[in-house]
């Protein structure tokens, strides 16, 4: 599962050690630097998930930064700050931040807001994704045809190329009994090399790695397979 990655902006070392090693032990992916420029730089070349952003820069505060990157990205940003007035959160918010913490911070405070906006921000994305049409939803399966990602409740499945294309057959004709010939025709098209019989291969390794139970995917002896569900997001 490839991991959130989290850009750090402070000009205190300590603190940047300090939240890399907070975040890196919960799993994420974080990178670091200690000033505006070099942050504008890595927000430009790199993409990122989430920024921890300190308004108290050597060359450019945080406030500034935010507005600069703000036409480019539309990933959380947290301020983080020793100032506790309210005017400096609220200025912060309305130029473009989504949170605001205050040092010294608790471990367990930065953890909790980052995976906060970073579920949120996963929230607004498979919005649009179903908006547009791109993403399918059957329970707690979730199909994105564009990226060709899968996902069972909060776990990404690993699926080959054509894994995907046969789940997505099915899923895309539900709770009807296709025959291997059916899929075969479907996903393979009129390509002249195969058999039939990879069918059969392909579905018990996609039963193996989000099916074990045959939740989704069930066999109807001597005639094919039929997926069951009712699609969410019609």
């Amino acid at each position: 599962m490839e991991k959130d990655h989290i850009l750090i902006v402070d000009d205190d070392k300590d603190i940047v050690n300090l939240l890399k090693d907070i975040l890196e032990d919960e799993g994420y992916k974080t990178d670091h630097c200690y000033n505006g420029k070099d942050a504008l730089y890595k927000i430009n070349n790199n993409k990122y998930d989430l920024i921890i952003l300190d308004v108290m820069l050597p060359d450019i505060d945080g406030f500034e930064l935010c507005r600069k990157v703000r036409d480019k990205v539309t990933i959380p940003i947290i301020f983080l700050t020793a100032k506790s007035k309210n005017l400096d959160k609220v200025i912060g918010l309305e130029i473009g931040g989504d949170d605001y913490i205050t040092k010294p911070f608790d471990d367990s405070e930065i953890v909790a807001r980052v995976k906060a906006h970073l579920r949120r921000e996963k929230r607004n994305k498979i919005s649009v994704e179903i908006q547009n049409n791109n993403v399918i939803e059957y329970g707690d399966l979730v199909l994105n045809k564009n990226s060709y990602e899968v996902s069972l409740g909060e776990t990404k499945i690993e699926l080959s190329t054509r894994e995907f294309q046969i789940l997505l057959f099915l899923a895309e004709n539900s709770n009807r009994v296709l025959s291997r010939e059916q899929i075969y025709n479907g996903v393979w098209g009129h390509e002249d090399y195969g058999d039939i019989n990879t069918v059969t291969v392909h579905i018990k390794k996609l039963r193996e790695k989000l099916d074990k139970e045959d939740k989704y995917i069930k066999t109807v002896w001597g005639v094919g397979y039929k997926f069951i569900g009712e699609r969410k997001n019609e």
